[in-house]
């Protein structure tokens, strides 16, 4: 597994509309997404993780997205907002449904940013449509929710953005957990 980390831009636009939208990008062209709508001052957040890659001569520690081909924008969600987001070079388009941005829960935005916050070990999963929901008790994840998954053996929790059908997953070896 590896580190994960966010890049974000921390401006604000505020009202009482905004939400969390999905963002869809071009093959690896978040960061230049990232960028732009930054500059115009919506706040975005473009979670990634850090892997080892090895070759034959040599190893490198390289920055890769948590969820590749999205990142996610805070914003009242006007036709100009989404006129400027769908123009910015790079975007392939917003996560719909019939035709509007679909908004994402701040509560699974919320559990990603701890969770990149923690430094605790992650990185993508496949998404899980079933399993059992989980709650960690104790320690720096305490009430950090998700599903309960298994790899080789390994007790792991997997943390879903419903509105991509994106997922990423942390191991929860030592951790208290009861189910939901």
């Amino acid at each position: 597994m590896g580190t994960c980390s966010i890049l974000s831009n921390e401006q604000n636009i505020t009202s009482s509309s905004e939400n969390w939208y999905a963002v869809r990008t071009m093959s690896r062209h978040e960061r230049v997404v990232t960028s732009q709508l930054a500059q115009r001052g919506i706040k975005t957040f473009f979670p990634t993780f850090r892997e080892v890659h090895r070759w034959s001569d040599r190893k490198k520690t390289i920055e890769l997205p948590l969820f590749p081909g999205y990142l996610f924008t805070y914003a009242a969600m006007s036709p100009a907002v989404q006129r400027f987001v769908l123009f910015a070079r790079g975007v392939a388009g917003l996560v719909t449904m019939a035709g509007e941005p679909v908004p994402i829960p701040a509560s699974e935005i919320e559990t990603v940013q701890r969770l990149l916050d923690s430094h605790a070990p992650c990185m993508a999963h496949p998404f899980l449509k079933i399993g059992q929901r989980v709650r960690i008790r104790g320690g720096s994840l305490d009430g950090v929710e998700g599903v309960l998954s298994a790899n080789n053996g390994q007790k792991g929790l997997v943390i879903s953005i419903e509105g991509i059908q994106r997922s990423l997953a942390i191991s929860i070896e030592g951790y208290d957990i009861e189910a939901l």
